[in-house]
């Protein structure tokens, strides 16, 4: 019941610090209010994930690679396009091709398959304490130890807390940590789909004036997109009938896979920004989504939530090495240096390129397809762009150096 980390939230990031920390010899109770079982299931959640190689690096160093490497599929480029809807895309686009950096770029996963992972290693660590369904009802900082009651009725204590229970989350508003961000009235539409041609690994971007309709490739011949409509019109989208909803993917998506069938269910998410003010208070810490949330123009939300969780997991591990309090402020503030500013950089980079490219002015279309097209023909500046997208520049955790 005395754990050395309390982790409310049971997701990627909670589970990838627990992970991090359990290897490195502390105990740590993870409370979530979702069970494995109802977590893996196809209906709890129809997203996929685009991992950096930075990423896959934390997850081999944690033994999660192995169960997933079979369900995930290396991204071997990366094409962007910017095109008015139903018109051929602008000849400059921009191509960014794994090879240039000595392999893939990545890996797309379906959120169902990465959380089966993390369980299974989860699962094999004795250091974890697992406990589902069970959210942490109260938490109460009180001298050397915060004291957290969950929804099951125990009690916990432990020197530190890691809220990792997503983007509203509850423990960040007990602490009193507010945050700044809004909505960009757009929802992400998310559909798998089959198709008759290989994808060889591509995933593409393609701006439309609504903002960006990507197709990322899984394994076998299928892709997920992930299609992001005004809030209005998505939940239109989300209502028609089967041929109807599938006669608008094909509009976008185009034939250059041959003729595609949809796959399985829909879904829909409301996209929206935020960025917590601190990340950290005495004997408490954000990460991942409760920390900060971005638009998934390219598919950085998570990353940034991994790479906290692997920064977190040093700084604790380090002052425990040296015999101080990891609940301490001036221990978790250097956390909270250290992944602050990256995350605002990301976010607000991502924000901008939104922006930018869900305007459909004529000016704004040249610019942009100017500068794409520039990138492209310039080596060094494309390869440092593929190096962002790994997740391999600045100041790498532990887990994701090579």
């Amino acid at each position: 019941m005395n754990p050395d980390v309390i982790i409310g939230g049971g997701g990627f990031v909670g589970l990838s610090l627990a992970l991090a920390l359990a290897r490195k010899g502390l105990t740590v109770t993870v409370a979530d209010p979702v069970t494995p079982a109802a977590a893996a299931e196809a209906k709890f959640d129809g997203r996929v994930s685009a991992l950096s190689y930075a990423a896959l690096r934390m997850f081999r160093a944690l033994e999660v690679w192995p169960e997933l490497a079979a369900e995930a599929q290396p991204i071997e480029q990366i094409l962007v396009t910017d095109a008015a809807l139903g018109k051929p895309p602008s000849p400059l686009s921009l191509h960014f091709d794994g090879q240039e950096i000595g392999g893939p770029l990545g890996a797309i996963a379906e959120n169902r398959a990465i959380r089966r992972a993390l369980y299974g290693a989860v699962a094999r660590q004795p250091a974890i304490r697992l406990i589902a369904p069970a959210g942490v009802a109260a938490l109460k900082i009180e001298g050397a130890f915060a004291s957290a009651r969950l929804t099951d009725g125990t009690v916990h204590k432990a020197p530190l807390v890691v809220a990792a229970d997503g983007r509203d989350s509850r423990l960040r508003e007990e602490v009193g940590i507010r945050v700044v961000g809004w909505s960009y009235a757009q929802s992400g539409i998310v559909a798998t789909v089959s198709h008759a041609r290989p994808h060889n690994g591509t995933a593409y971007e393609h701006f439309l004036p609504a903002g960006p309709f990507a197709i990322l490739p899984l394994t076998g011949n299928r892709s997920s997109l992930v299609w992001t409509e005004t809030t209005a019109i998505a939940a239109e989208m989300m209502q028609l009938g089967n041929a109807a909803f599938l006669a608008a993917i094909v509009r976008r998506f185009g034939d250059h896979l041959g003729a595609i069938t949809c796959d399985g269910a829909r879904w829909s998410y409301p996209l929206r920004f935020h960025l917590a003010r601190d990340y950290v208070r005495p004997r408490f810490a954000l990460a991942g989504d409760a920390a900060h949330g971005i638009h998934p123009i390219a598919g950085q939300g998570l990353n940034l939530g991994l790479r906290d969780a692997a920064a977190l997991a040093d700084v604790i591990v380090d002052a425990a090495e040296q015999g101080r309090d990891i609940g301490a402020l001036d221990v978790l503030k250097a956390y909270e240096r250290w992944r602050r500013f990256d995350s605002f950089t990301m976010g607000v980079t991502m924000d901008a390129f939104n922006r930018l490219f869900s305007s459909d002015t004529a000016p704004l279309r040249i610019a942009r397809d100017l500068g794409m097209g520039l990138v492209d023909k310039i080596g060094p500046l494309r390869r440092r762009f593929m190096r962002e997208a790994g997740g391999d520049t600045g100041k790498l955790p532990s887990l994701m150096q090579a």
